[in-house]
């Protein structure tokens, strides 16, 4: 596997985090409604014995108290908002796999309080223990209905029904996680891992590492049937990571991993039409997340995380990575 830059200008980081002691794979990031300079980006790390989900300062410096450790091979992380506890309590939760128990994880953010009662098990009607073994994740709230799910990939599948889709509860008994769907085709060609939801527009996109961007319904109760599968032609190999860029009249941009050509593949948020390629900077990127909003000085115009094989994160001014067409 090359590690040849391309030929793209790079667009550098405003800053990169401190090193994390293994492997970087995905972020995300918890907007602080209240206050968005002190908003938090996560990150994982993985290892199968002492693996974890690191949380950084927007000054890239690693917050202790807030990371959690000792946690078998986290892959994928998300962050959702006002999840329903109760009837009068809300809170923000923070969800990752956690490949080498056949689990993901739910955590209150920002306080860090386990939800899961030391986690929920995924993929249970599998008998081969190779497609029991999770990796990508995302949130997805129901605006109307205020439902969350969780969607999980993992790290091998068939062809049919690769990813799973579970509801997240909270009644009398505690915080439960209940499956209501399978669905997605697979290539077979490698893996699918990066999951990204578009929450306004109802969509859910995953990347089929090998040959495309596939795109589904997120809402259940509108069926498994394929809506697209694009960009094969713009990516060299693997197809990874992708963050959705949302602005106000349903606007945006997909930014997308191109992990063995270094760089970002950018396609139209609502055409799945492709516009152009950037370079971040970054080698091997997996994972990368992105936020509109406003976190102050360093990020006036928004955030964008992306994972670089270097240990660390590199964190980007929104604004400066010009994505609209040239």
């Amino acid at each position: 596997m090359s590690c040849k830059k391309n030929s793209l200008p790079v667009i550098e980081p405003v800053l990169r985090t401190e090193l994390i002691p293994h492997d970087t794979d995905d972020p995300a990031i918890w907007v602080n409604i209240s206050n968005p300079e002190n908003s938090i980006v996560f990150g994982t790390d993985k290892d199968e014995i002492n693996g974890g989900v690191y949380a950084f300062n927007l000054d890239g410096k690693i917050i202790k108290g807030k990371s959690i450790t000792n946690i078998s091979y986290p892959n994928n992380v998300d962050v959702a908002y006002n999840f329903k506890l109760n009837d009068s309590t809300k809170t923000d939760v923070l969800a990752f796999t956690e490949r080498g128990k056949n689990q993901i994880r739910l955590f209150s953010v920002p306080d860090m309080k386990m939800l899961d009662n030391g986690g929920f098990k995924v993929f249970e009607d599998e008998t081969d223990i190779a497609f029991k073994r999770p990796m990508g994740i995302a949130f997805y709230t129901d605006v109307k209905t205020e439902s969350t799910y969780v969607i999980v990939s993992r790290k091998e599948g068939s062809k049919t029904n690769y990813l799973y889709q579970y509801a997240i509860e909270c009644d009398s008994t505690g915080i439960q996680s209940k499956l209501v769907r399978k669905f997605g085709a697979f290539s077979g060609k490698k893996e699918i891992e990066a999951i990204a939801v578009d929450e306004e527009l109802g969509f859910v996109y995953y990347s089929d590492e090998g040959h495309c961007v596939r795109k589904y319904y997120a809402n259940p109760d509108k069926g498994n049937e394929e809506i697209a599968c694009f960009g094969a032609d713009y990516f060299r190999d693997d197809i990874e990571g992708i963050a959705i860029v949302k602005y106000e009249n349903n606007s945006g941009f997909l930014v997308v991993s191109d992990q063995q050509n270094h760089s970002f593949s950018i396609f139209d948020r609502n055409t799945n039409a492709f516009i152009k390629a950037i370079n971040l900077g970054t080698v091997e990127t997996d994972g990368c997340e992105v936020t509109t909003v406003n976190l102050g000085s360093k990020f006036p115009n928004g955030l964008f995380v992306s994972m670089t094989d270097s240990k660390e994160f590199l964190f980007h001014e929104l604004g400066n990575l010009n994505l609209s067409k040239d």
